[in-house]
């Protein structure tokens, strides 16, 4: 019995951390990052491949025509194998990516705590359409890089990333032993999960109203119905403690 309360009193302590996030709506908040909004409005000037996130958008347009412009952002460039720059429709498909990074408004569901220099906040195992995927990967199968996870690991004694001692250059194809999931889900350390087309996933390619709004809901209305069974969890193992206590 004494162990029981003591896991209930690790439980209450770790779901008040998630369930009292300041995120009060998920469905219309964005996560903490260097050049986000707190909450989501209407930017119609977002720039070049970003304007499908105009009607709601967590970015700014001078941000997305900073990055348009800009071969390094936040110190980071896709460009880290000298004298393999990224193909154009590679660089599209990551300029897409990169879209969704700043300008989503429906990464509410799988926001998680990541404080580094760049963000407090990031989203994590995020849904991505295998179709999407699957272009993706046709687009820069065949262009270079040193790592086969971005979110770790380069050198960044310059100020921008490069790739580490030891690491050499070769082929996404080969980095990814031709496996287009291991590259979508890996790339960004898990920012992304890749799931069948069949199930609710999101786009960071499309055109007209946002797919994703649709998305976001349907995973926020699952979140808070586990987060109702852990309240009655928690509410539960508080009346029993006040019971033991008692006797």
């Amino acid at each position: 019995m004494t162990n029981f309360l003591l896991l209930a009193l690790l439980l209450l302590s770790y779901c008040c951390v998630v369930l009292c996030r300041d995120h009060p709506n998920i469905l219309d908040t964005c996560f903490d990052a260097k050049y986000h909004k707190l909450k989501p409005v209407p930017e119609p000037n977002l720039h070049g491949l970003c304007s499908p996130w105009k009607s709601r958008a967590c970015c700014e347009s001078n941000t997305t025509l900073a990055f348009h412009l800009n071969d390094v952002w936040i110190g980071f460039t896709w460009n880290h194998c000298p004298g393999h720059n990224l193909s154009e429709s590679c660089r599209n498909w990551f300029m897409k990516d990169l879209c969704f990074y700043e300008c989503s408004p429906n990464t509410g569901p799988w926001i998680t705590e990541h404080k580094i220099s760049i963000r407090n906040e990031r989203f994590q195992h995020t849904p991505l359409c295998t179709s999407q995927c699957t272009s993706w990967w046709e687009a820069c199968k065949d262009d270079y890089t040193c790592l086969d996870n971005w979110g770790k690991g380069f050198n960044w004694t310059t100020g921008v990333n490069t790739c580490p001692v030891g690491t050499t250059c070769q082929l996404f194809s080969q980095m990814f032993k031709n496996n287009a999931t291991a590259f979508c889900n890996q790339i960004w350390d898990y920012s992304w999960k890749v799931v069948p087309d069949t199930r609710p996933c999101m786009k960071i390619n499309f055109t007209g109203t946002n797919p994703n709004d649709a998305v976001a809901e349907y995973y926020a209305n699952i979140n808070a119905t586990g987060k109702n069974t852990i309240k009655h969890f928690l509410l539960l193992a508080a009346l029993l403690m006040s019971v033991y206590s008692n006797n």
